[in-house]
């Protein structure tokens, strides 16, 4: 017991400001792994568990456990089956529920492999994924029940063929966030320039308000893995590459948007490294990237406007934030009239009250007409977002989730970036 008390002492003089919840209480410090393939077309979604296995070190969250501070495009519940208690929950966003929405989805059907993290649990629990539509409705779920003594829960240790150090170290990995940075299309002779790519990502990371003044939330290690062949496929010009990730430019047929499908083989690469978000840095001079919430971002690590890709992207991945550009051309429905986008930086004015109408000075028009005058600052309501030129509303004229030129994210942004980290990191935020 006394060793017990000391162990948890050292833990909040590490980590002030920190509330351990009852993490103890429920919670092994190990991680269990989930696998599911969701499946289905255009009209159909599917849930099936994968596999399960179990590895040492919990590195996520351990404050505001049974909270969600954004609704995502999908959420996994945890709750105790004796008593039915919640006992963690888990918002994010998939490439499945994205693919659902393009051409092809309506003539074939596909499955995609996805993979959550969540804490050990000491007891039996309920496991609860529901994956929502445009308007928020869930529109499948599945639930399955977890044995912690299952003796099918594969365990896991750390993977041999990987190193990884760290870039930049803050403290405890139990109170602060893990950014893992991953090597993707780099031979073993390449991985020194994967480390000056590392440096420079995070660099630019940090050099943004609010992950400036908020640095020391943060733990960054860098993970090496080569690849047999240099650089990454791009389908449209008839390039294929052998690497330890598979990625490809021309997701979806969009030939800037590179991503990978291999998000078992991802998380297999990083057993044993303190991770919670992931940046993949692929090593190409083609422009493209693309970041899913709460599951990981890439960017083309060598393109000249890599580094503003790296930022931009991290904030659809971290912080659930959407895209502020739109077409002109182009109306999509992503993003219906008659339902509050759940990403905290867009709206469609149906319930703008729970967006940035509290940071609006007393006379704003809405909507606010652009004026060409403090594009980067002057807070309003200007209409295009979310791919649509009408409908969807945005804070500012001109902010890092719209343009690589911006310098810097518009106030929501940013403030949405820092409720993000306090909900991570401060208990009841």
């Amino acid at each position: 017991m006394k060793l017990v008390v000391v162990s948890f002492l050292l833990f909040l003089a590490r980590c002030p400001g920190v509330v351990a919840q009852d993490f103890g209480e429920w919670f092994l410090d190990k991680t269990l792994r989930l696998d599911y393939i969701f499946s289905g077309d255009n009209r159909s979604q599917y849930v099936f568990l994968d596999e399960m296995k179990c590895s040492e070190g919990w590195f996520g969250r351990r404050v505001n456990m049974d909270s969600l501070l954004l609704r995502g495009n999908g959420q996994l519940c945890m709750t105790d089956s004796e008593t039915g208690s919640v006992l963690y929950r888990h918002s994010f966003s998939t490439l499945f529920q994205e693919w659902q929405g393009t051409e092809e989805a309506t003539c074939v059907r596909r499955s995609f492999e996805n993979v959550f993290l969540v804490p050990f649990p000491k007891r039996s629990v309920d496991i609860t994924i529901s994956l929502t539509d445009n308007h928020g409705m869930v529109k499948s779920e599945m639930r399955h029940h977890v044995d912690p003594q299952d003796i099918l829960i594969r365990k896991v240790g750390k993977n041999a063929d990987v190193c990884w150090r760290y870039l930049k170290q803050h403290g405890d990995s139990r109170c602060k966030i893990d950014v893992a940075f991953v090597s993707e299309g780099y031979q073993e002779t390449e991985m020194a320039i994967f480390l000056q790519d590392c440096q420079a990502s995070m660099d630019a990371l940090l050099a943004h308000e609010p992950f400036r003044s908020m640095a020391e939330r943060f733990n960054f290690v860098a993970v090496m893995i080569p690849s047999e062949d240099s650089g990454v496929s791009i389908p449209h010009l008839k390039q294929w590459k052998n690497t330890v990730l598979g990625s490809t430019f021309d997701t979806f047929y969009s030939d800037r948007y590179l991503t990978t499908l291999q998000l078992k083989n991802l998380h297999d690469v990083l057993n044993g490294v303190p991770y919670e978000h992931i940046v993949i840095l692929a090593n190409t001079d083609n422009y493209g990237g693309g970041g899913i919430y709460n599951s990981y971002l890439m960017s083309a690590a060598h393109n000249e406007k890599n580094l503003p890709v790296v930022v931009h992207e991290f904030g659809h991945s971290f912080a659930g934030l959407a895209d502020e550009y739109y077409y002109d051309d182009q109306y999509e429905s992503m993003y219906p009239s008659d339902t509050e986008p759940w990403e905290p930086n867009i709206t469609t004015l149906v319930n703008f009250n729970a967006k940035w109408a509290d940071m609006l000075t007393e006379g704003v028009e809405i909507p606010t007409m652009p004026t060409g005058k403090d594009v980067f600052t002057r807070l309003g309501v200007y209409e295009g977002g979310g791919y649509q030129s009408k409908g969807v509303f945005r804070p500012v004229q001109e902010c890092r989730m719209k343009i690589n030129e911006a310098p810097f994210f518009c106030p929501v942004c940013e403030r949405s970036i820092r409720r993000m980290t306090d909900f991570n990191t401060r208990q009841g935020n």
